[in-house]
């Protein structure tokens, strides 16, 4: 619990210092799947890298391994938005629900989710 809440602030204290007015992260850690093989983890580096040229409003994506991996979650990603109408759009768009059948192939279910509002 105590890593899980130092990530949270980490997170919070990075939006602040470089988040933008009215922009969101939207952040979460998962579980990788231990036989995802390299072949399947180069499909969701680049199906992630992809999303903020498909789906509007959304500006950035960064994702990688945990420096300190909590709750059994090894990895994460977060993706920076507009603003948090641009959230919605990501959840409803069919970018999202293409780049979810690539992503489940190397996580197992269940995420950690937090989203961070700019100042």
């Amino acid at each position: 619990m105590r890593k899980a809440i130092y990530v949270i602030c980490l997170l919070a204290a990075a939006s602040v210092v470089y988040g933008a007015e009215g922009t969101l992260m939207h952040c979460f850690y998962f579980t990788p799947i231990a036989e995802a093989t390299d072949a399947d983890w180069q499909a969701f580096y680049k199906a992630t890298d992809e999303l903020p040229g498909k789906i509007p409003g959304l500006t950035k994506v960064w994702y990688g391994k945990l420096r300190r991996p909590t709750l059994k979650r090894e990895h994460g990603v977060c993706m920076e938005m507009k603003d948090e109408a641009a959230l919605k759009v990501y959840a409803d768009h069919p970018a999202h629900a293409e780049w979810v059948k690539v992503y489940e192939k190397v996580r197992q279910p269940g995420t950690t989710t937090f989203d961070i509002l700019g100042k």
